[in-house]
């Protein structure tokens, strides 16, 4: 049921469209218009108004795009859209436009282009008397025999009028005299014809010679006029007149034939003798296009062409010949010229309406309005038209010659911005000849491609510490469409993270895309970035894209290493106990230190800058451990300053110094207070000896006692560093739990160092404690500090 509805619908569509169709036929085969206007009218000047004929409202003509156009010819007319009326564009002359034609009509249509509709017309040209009456001889010569009986005629040579009508040639008037009157005749096509009548006979004896003023009057308002002297010679008698073999010659000849070629042969015969005999040929009655296209032999009375034959513009002549014997008689015959047409002429095209350019993705749009005429005959008039097949246009034929070119698909632009298209008309002659007509079309621009990137990401590298406003590298995007929607417009996108603060850390040059860093980054704060960038047409509407854009900080080698242990705070050195039993490699202590960098600028080695005794102790210098290099004597001194040099691998390198204080000693049970660097040499060597002294005894009395004199030393000198500037841990977030570094190696079984790693400073820091009581001593000192936890504390230090 829903496709019997379908096939019902289309059907009416189809019923709709042949309606309208038929409608546009009749209404552009009717009767045509009729207008007039007289020649030589001023440019400008009102010829009728087209609206009550055309049947529109004021305003319609301008709606529609009403225009006048002609088939084959100039129209010298055009339409005021606003009020309809039909204007000269020029002075018309009739004799130009027309020639002898009576009534002058100019075809011409009237273009309505939307919707599409013609209207046939017709404007005559009425004559006006511009033009004077000539006579091509101004001396006309008469020879009449003396023997001529009254009443006989001569015929004259006539003027000519170009004017048509009442403006034409009317009469003849001939000055008075004794012996001729004029006579006037009309000839077969309408021409008057001044013939002499001779009223009594002629003496030649008494006037051999008779001068005659012949004058032309043509019928205009006023009347002009133009004379030509008649001289009459008297000749002697000769009765018989010349006689052409045939009075009528009729001749066919292509329009091609070459100058020189012979038309006809004419001939005549007189049967008199002597000059009177003697026949000469002239042409008669020969309008001026007859004596510039044909030549005529006076002795032979061979007719040849003088000039180029064209059948578009003449197709037949008519010449009258004259043949004039020695004694002034004469006898005429026509020689009828029929011009053969050949397909010299290719069609002509006549473009009405052209639009060379349109926007993309338009369909079934009308592109141009042209019409093609031929001026050949039959076959060789008849055209046919086409374009190129590969080409999104579709050409329609229309009234009579008219042809419409139309959109058949949709344009792309981006595809293809211009075609040349080439109408091609043929006429159906042989052989075959063609115009081409081109065309250019130009396909403007729609908005309908967005920007896009070159990249979908972007990776920039900057290296720290960089100036403000580096340019740091640049996106770009490309938009295929033209002009303002091809110009793009870069911007940053927000971030949906807020707590980066896009907005000072870069920008972007909104016209070429170039990104700037607006201040200086920091490797160690911010190692990478990222962000969108959006690039936007100026179309309307506007089209835009975006890209993603990672920006990568260089490390640059900008901290140098720091020394986390020994701290080198400008508080009270660390001391470093080293047993004078020591073997070599005995490990002193470790300097501990960190450099901000990373990569190779992070990578630290240490060596051995100063020392109290250079060959005793060294560093080595991935690990920053402080070793002896050799035993240890009884000469060496007691207290050791080495200053240790720490370096990065960064280029150029930076560097750091840790100073280490290292005290040898018999043992760990002799107690020690450490001295002023301030104090004398021999109150250093005394205060060891009493030291020495004092532990010895300690040992061997009871061990106990000893180590209980040790913690108590040990609390002393906590208690005076903390009065001075003790060493004592940075602050900072230490895990819970301790990694313990057995002394296998060369420290002592009962020796320890403690070791903190830090889990959530990201730093990679790690500290130090320095070494605590011996693992015999461990659970006197768990004693001590559950009942006192801040000795502990003082007990521990990194």
């Amino acid at each position: 049921m829903e496709a019997g509805e379908g096939k019902e619908r289309v059907l009416k569509q189809r019923q709709v469209l042949i309606f309208f169709v038929l409608l546009g036929i009749a209404q552009a085969s009717s009767q045509p218009r009729h207008y007039s206007v007289a020649e030589e009218t001023e440019s400008g000047s009102f010829v009728a108004n087209l609206l009550k004929d055309l049947g529109l409202e004021i305003g319609e003509l301008a709606v529609r795009g009403a225009r006048v156009v002609s088939k084959g010819k100039k129209m010298n007319l055009q339409v005021d859209k606003q009020t309809g009326d039909l204007l000269l564009n020029e002075k018309l002359d009739r004799e130009e436009l027309c020639g002898p034609t009576e009534p002058c009509v100019l075809p011409f249509q009237v273009l309505l282009e939307n919707p599409l509709q013609f209207f046939q017309a017709e404007l005559r040209i009425r004559d006006i008397n511009d033009h004077s009456p000539v006579f091509l001889d101004k001396e006309i010569l008469l020879k009449i025999p003396e023997s001529i009986t009254p009443g006989t005629t001569f015929l004259i040579e006539r003027a000519q009028d170009l004017d048509v009508g009442t403006n034409s040639l009317q009469n003849y008037t001939i000055s008075p005299n004794f012996h001729f009157h004029l006579n006037l005749q009309d000839s077969l096509d309408g021409i008057i014809l001044p013939q002499l009548v001779l009223n009594r006979a002629l003496d030649r004896e008494e006037q051999p010679e008779i001068r005659l003023t012949l004058t032309a009057l043509d019928g205009g308002t006023p009347p002009r006029s133009s004379t030509a002297l008649v001289r009459i010679e008297v000749m002697d008698i000769n009765d018989n007149v010349p006689e052409f073999t045939k009075l009528l010659y009729e001749v066919q000849i292509p329009e091609d034939s070459p100058i020189g070629s012979q038309v006809a042969i004419v001939s005549a015969r007189d049967l008199d003798i002597g000059t009177n005999g003697e026949i000469s040929y002239a042409f008669s009655q020969a309008s001026e296009d007859i004596r510039k296209t044909f030549q005529l032999s006076a002795k032979s009375g061979e007719l040849l062409l003088r000039q180029k034959l064209d059948f578009e513009s003449i197709q037949t002549y008519t010449v009258n010949i004259q043949a004039t014997d020695g004694g002034g008689l004469s006898g005429t015959c026509v020689v009828f010229v029929q011009v053969m047409d050949l397909n010299d002429n290719p069609p002509e095209l006549t473009m009405s309406t052209l639009i060379n350019q349109i926007p993309e993705n338009l369909q079934d749009t009308l592109i141009a309005v042209f019409s093609v005429s031929d001026p050949d005959s039959g076959d060789n008039g008849r055209t046919v038209c086409s374009i190129q097949d590969d080409l999104p246009f579709l050409l329609k034929p229309s009234v009579e010659n008219f042809y419409t070119l139309e959109i058949s698909t949709a344009l792309d632009r981006e595809t293809r911005s211009e075609y040349n298209i080439t109408i091609t008309a043929t006429d159906l002659g042989t052989p075959r000849l063609k115009i081409e007509h081109n065309i250019t079309v130009l396909v403007s621009d729609v908005n309908d491609n967005a920007p896009a990137f070159t990249q979908t990401s972007y990776t920039l590298f900057v290296r720290e510490n960089n100036s403000p406003a580096l340019h740091i590298g640049s996106v770009s995007a490309t938009d295929r469409d033209s002009g303002t929607n091809a110009q793009v417009t870069y911007s940053l996108l927000p971030l949906q993270d807020p707590h980066l603060p896009l907005a000072s850390l870069v920008s972007i040059n909104a016209d070429n895309g170039h990104l700037f860093a607006l201040r200086s980054l920091d490797y160690e704060a911010l190692q990478a970035f990222e962000f969108r960038v959006g690039a936007a047409d100026h179309g309307s509407p506007a089209l835009s894209s975006e890209a993603l854009v990672r920006v990568l900080v260089l490390d640059a080698n900008d901290n140098s290493p720091f020394v986390l242990h020994p701290l080198q705070n400008g508080s009270a050195p660390c001391t470093e106990l080293v047993p004078r039993a020591a073997e070599p490699g005995y490990l002193v202590t470790k300097v501990v230190a960190v450099d901000g960098d990373s990569g190779q600028n992070a990578w630290l080695s240490y060596q051995l800058l100063k020392a109290t005794e250079p060959g005793l102790f060294g560093v080595w210098a991935h690990n920053g451990e402080v070793r002896t290099s050799r035993l240890l004597g009884e000469r060496d001194a007691a207290k050791h300053r080495l200053v240790v040099l720490v370096k990065d691998n960064g280029e150029p390198p930076r560097s750091a110094t840790a100073t280490v204080h290292v005290l040898l000693v018999d043992g760990f049970s002799q107690p020690y207070l450490p001295l002023p660097e301030a104090a004398p040499a021999q109150a250093q060597a005394d205060s060891l000896t009493v030291y020495l002294v004092v532990a010895l005894a300690s040992v061997s009395s009871l061990f106990l006692l000893s180590v209980l004199l040790f913690v108590a030393v040990r609390l002393c000198r906590r208690s005076r560093e903390a009065s001075v500037g003790r060493c004592s841990v940075p602050e900072g977030p230490f895990p819970g739990h301790l990694v313990d570094v057995s002394g296998t190696g060369t420290l002592s079984q009962s020796y320890q160092y403690e070791v903190c790693l830090t889990g959530g400073s990201g730093t990679n820091e790690f500290k130090f404690l320095k070494p605590i009581i011996p693992n015999f001593v461990a659970q006197g000192a768990e004693r001590v500090s559950e009942a006192n936890p801040s000795f502990r504390k003082s007990f521990e230090f990194s």
